[in-house]
């Protein structure tokens, strides 16, 4: 059945027109009134979700217009489709269609949030608007992600932040295990990192890594060395191969 990222208060019984992107979907699918659809909210900050369940809701299409969409709000299911295990991602941005690919499969495969991250080596560099224009693009990645994937909770992904900066947020000082992917002499493997439960945060950098000086700063900051194999991965290749493993 269909499923569209609906931002918005529903309750059961209630019409309501689907916000412009789930009604272009819905239309792009010649989609008929009649035709039942899954409606979910997503879980992301200032969009109402202290007002609204989580799970899914089932609904009904009522009317098709030009450019409007109404349904008929169902029965909601209390159904989610986490990963066993919080885990946030904080990654090198790297280059062109290969930050799009990263952000919709760290969605899939469950990361409860994404941090872009302005690393030394990182061959895209974004400041002002250009740079809200990159996280509204990488967030709606992530909305279609879950649509497709079954996720009911949208993971947010958070500004783009240099390395210092995000580790003097709030973020950098949540209490979580802290995993850094490096190629350094004396780093453990992942897999043996893992028996320890409860949320993580996972960094990696974009194309040719964090340099020393990040490494540094980020091992000040209680994050344990550790890598994959004895092959060398691309970058994204790296954050997603991780992030399977620790889901």
């Amino acid at each position: 059945m269909p499923r569209f990222y609906c931002p918005v208060d529903m309750v059961r019984g209630a019409e309501l027109e689907l916000p412009a992107g789930a009604a272009r979907h819905v239309q792009v699918l010649r989609l008929q009134p009649g035709d039942p659809v899954t409606l979910f909210h997503g879980g992301l900050e200032g969009t109402g979700a202290s007002a609204v369940p989580g799970g899914e809701f089932e609904a009904r299409i009522t009317h098709m217009g030009r450019s409007s969409v109404r349904v008929e709000v169902g029965a909601h299911q209390a159904i989610e489709r986490e990963a066993a295990r919080e885990v946030h991602l904080v990654a090198g941005i790297t280059a062109n269609e290969r930050m799009d690919w990263l952000v919709e499969k760290a969605t899939e495969l469950g990361a409860a949030s994404i941090t872009p991250l302005l690393a030394e080596r990182s061959v895209l560099k974004l400041k002002g608007e250009r740079a809200d224009k990159k996280r509204a693009h990488w967030q709606a990645i992530a909305i279609a992600a879950c649509e497709q994937c079954g996720r009911n909770r949208v993971p947010l992904v958070a500004q783009a932040l240099d390395l210092s900066d995000w580790l003097a947020g709030p973020a950098g000082a949540a209490p979580a295990q802290r995993l850094l992917l490096s190629l350094r002499a004396g780093s453990v493997s992942l897999r043996n990192c893992l028996a320890e439960a409860g949320p993580a945060v996972f960094l990696s950098g974009p194309e040719g890594g964090l340099s020393p000086f990040e490494e540094e700063a980020a091992l000040a900051q209680g994050f344990v060395p550790v890598g994959l194999g004895p092959r060398v991965l691309r970058a994204e290749t790296a954050a997603l191969a991780a992030l399977a493993l620790m889901v």
